[in-house]
């Protein structure tokens, strides 16, 4: 089949860099490169795996109150807050 085919600037500077280097026509280039990523897009969506946080103890609050935040810097920072 013939067509016309819009390359972005990218991908055909891709495309050139391996027809020179494997020594191949543009034809044979884009049609395996086309076959792989029509097989990669063919293949079935793995499922994502589940992760797991364990939990630490981090001991108590060291602040007292963390209900406004400019108040907790203070208290956290001291004096080089403000």
């Amino acid at each position: 089949m013939r067509t016309t085919l819009s390359l972005d600037p990218d991908i055909a500077s891709q495309i050139e860099r391996l027809r020179k280097e494997r020594h191949l026509p543009l034809k044979k280039v884009i049609n395996d490169a086309l076959r792989e990523g029509l097989a990669h897009l063919s293949e079935p969506k793995k499922a994502p795996q589940h992760f797991r946080t364990r939990e630490a103890d981090l001991g108590t609050c060291r602040l007292n109150n963390l209900d406004d935040i400019s108040d907790a810097l203070a208290e956290a920072e001291g004096a080089a807050f403000r």
